[in-house]
Formats: C-alpha cells, sequence, structure tokens
C-alpha cells in the first residue's frame, strides 16, 4: 500500500467496459487507467455510479479494482469505491480494497431513504473506521440537500481519515466555503457531476474535480488554466466541453451510453465494449447522433490542444 498524496486536481470516474454479451472487458480498463495516467492525473475512481457499480457483483467490483490498481503500477492512485446500503457490507468492501492495494477509499452515502444526520453519521463512521487509507464521502442526493458543513466537521473530529467530501448540486459555492471553514481546511471538496460547475466553485475553493474520463483530459487543462491565471483561455475551452457534459448528464444511464462512445472515439475503448449493461435506458438513433456530434466537438478540441492549439 502507497501512501496516498493530497488529492487536488481531476479525479476521472473509469467506466465500465461490457462487451456484448454483457461481460466485463478488463483490458479496457487497463487501457482506461493509461489515458488517465498519459493525461497527467493523479488519480482515477472505480467502481462509481458512472462505472455502473450497481451492475455488478461484489466479485466482479474487487477485480475490477485489482485491475485497476495493477493498470496504475503505483504511478497515480487509485480511489476505489466500496457502495453498498448496508455499513457493515460497505465497510467489509473498503477493507477488502484496502487489502488489494487502493490508495483512496471512497463510498457514497446511502439515498434510498431519507435518514437523520445523526444515522448517517454512524453509517460513515462504521466505514471510516474500517480502514486506514484517506476515505472520500460522495453524497449524490437527487431527492434533496447534500451534507453541509456542521455534519462535515462532526465526521472529521470523529474518524481522522475522512479526507474528501464529492458533491453533486447546484449552486454550492456557498456550501463549499462553509465546509472549509466548519473543519478549518481539513475536508477538501470535489465537484462532481462531470465537472459541470467547476468554473464557478474554483474560486470557492474546491480541490478537484470527478468528470468521466472522456473529457478529463481537457478539464485538467482548464483546471491549470484557471490556477495559472488564464481565466479567459479556461473559459473558452470549458465552452467546448460544457454541451456535451450537459447534454449527456440528462440521465446517467444516458451517460453512460455517450461516456462509453467518445471513449471510443478517442481510441480508448473500440466497437466491441463499448455496451452498457441491463438493465439500462437506451437512447433512440437521434439522440446518439446528436451526442456523437457533441463527442465530435471534444475530440477536436483535444487534437487541437495536442498540436498547440
Amino acid at each position: 500500500m502507497t501512501a496516498a498524496p493530497a488529492l487536488t486536481g481531476v479525479v476521472p470516474i473509469i467506466p465500465t467496459p461490457f462487451r456484448s454479451d454483457e461481460q466485463i472487458d478488463f483490458d479496457g480498463i487497463t487501457r482506461c487507467v493509461h489515458f488517465a495516467q498519459s493525461s497527467g492525473l493523479p488519480a482515477v475512481c472505480l467502481p462509481a455510479y458512472a462505472s455502473e457499480f450497481y451492475k455488478l457483483s461484489e466479485t466482479e467490483r474487487a477485480r475490477c479494482v485489482e485491475t485497476a490498481i495493477a493498470a496504475a503500477g503505483g504511478k497515480l492512485g487509485v480511489m476505489a469505491q466500496a457502495n453498498h446500503p448496508s455499513a457493515r457490507h460497505a465497510a467489509e468492501l473498503a477493507r477488502r480494497y484496502e487489502s488489494l492495494g487502493a490508495n483512496y477509499i471512497s463510498f457514497a452515502i446511502p439515498r434510498l431513504f431519507a435518514l437523520p444526520e445523526a444515522d448517517l453519521l454512524a453509517y460513515c463512521r462504521t466505514i471510516c473506521d474500517a480502514v486506514k487509507l484517506p476515505v472520500l464521502v460522495q453524497d449524490f442526493n437527487p431527492g434533496g440537500p447534500t451534507v453541509g458543513g456542521e455534519f462535515a466537521r462532526k465526521l472529521a473530529d470523529s474518524c481522522g481519515n475522512f479526507r474528501y467530501l464529492k458533491l453533486e448540486e447546484s449552486l454550492m459555492s456557498g456550501k463549499i466555503r462553509a465546509i472549509i471553514a466548519a473543519t478549518d481546511g481539513r475536508i477538501g471538496v470535489l465537484e462532481g457531476w462531470g465537472g459541470m460547475f467547476m468554473l464557478e466553485l474554483m474560486p470557492a475553493g474546491i480541490c478537484g474535480l470527478m468528470p468521466g474520463l472522456g473529457v478529463s483530459d481537457l478539464l485538467n487543462q482548464i483546471w491549470k488554466r484557471y490556477h495559472t491565471g488564464q481565466q479567459q483561455a479556461a473559459l473558452e475551452l470549458f465552452q467546448v466541453v460544457l454541451p456535451q457534459v450537459v447534454f449527456a448528464l440528462q440521465s446517467s444511464e444516458l451517460f453512460n451510453w455517450i461516456e462509453k462512445r467518445l471513449l471510443r472515439a478517442r481510441g480508448v475503448l473500440n466497437d466491441d465494449n463499448i455496451h452498457v449493461r441491463s438493465a439500462t435506458w437506451t437512447p433512440d438513433d437521434a439522440t446518439l447522433r446528436y451526442g456523437d456530434w457533441l463527442n465530435e466537438q471534444v475530440v477536436a478540441a483535444a487534437k487541437r490542444l495536442a498540436g498547440g492549439g
């Protein structure tokens, strides 16, 4: 187990490449990790929502993590996501991923039912206490607000390895500042939801973002430009990427289709391993054509950057 550096910048989610028979193409995971590495990113995360974790068996999840760790070869961090609505089972998954050699553990707060803060804190503590690695807590709560500063302070006070929050919510600039203030800067906040709000949230103090892999190198350039005083250049590149992100994230399942087709267009995946495991929402041909057109804009921007443009 390698000591984990502090997370800063773009940490993409690795998708699960499925063949037409819905079997996992583990070589595809390796290629995805190598793409992230070649893009100069600090870490990758899997199996998360954008990895279709909810369609994977526990054995498949562990093998995905093992594959990513082997592909990373210690050259970039691997964040293993241990999602389960049972705190006990999530803790068991976290311990297993730690034993496999992950550098960070993450998990999503269960939002299947409305739970009071005390119970959510107890859930999070159970998993944090199960491992020694730095932990990221994800809160994706379509039914209401995400956790805030007081929740982060209480969890940080009781669990020293709780280091990061990934939040997916609009208009959360004030919440990010409140979390940083409440925890005296101990907790780094990363934006999810494809990096859609990154230009708004960088001034608020996010330490990074967790988008899909297909646009991660471009978002990394936006991140770098912004933090080196090139805000206008950051905005110009962001304007190219944003339509694709907004379109794909109208639905989590649509995102899976568009993301894998983008990775095919970028030469990371191929025709045989861009399938989405059932049950899914299958886009019609017009939707896929529009998604492919937006993907072409991302590919063209990436080529311009590679050429020094």
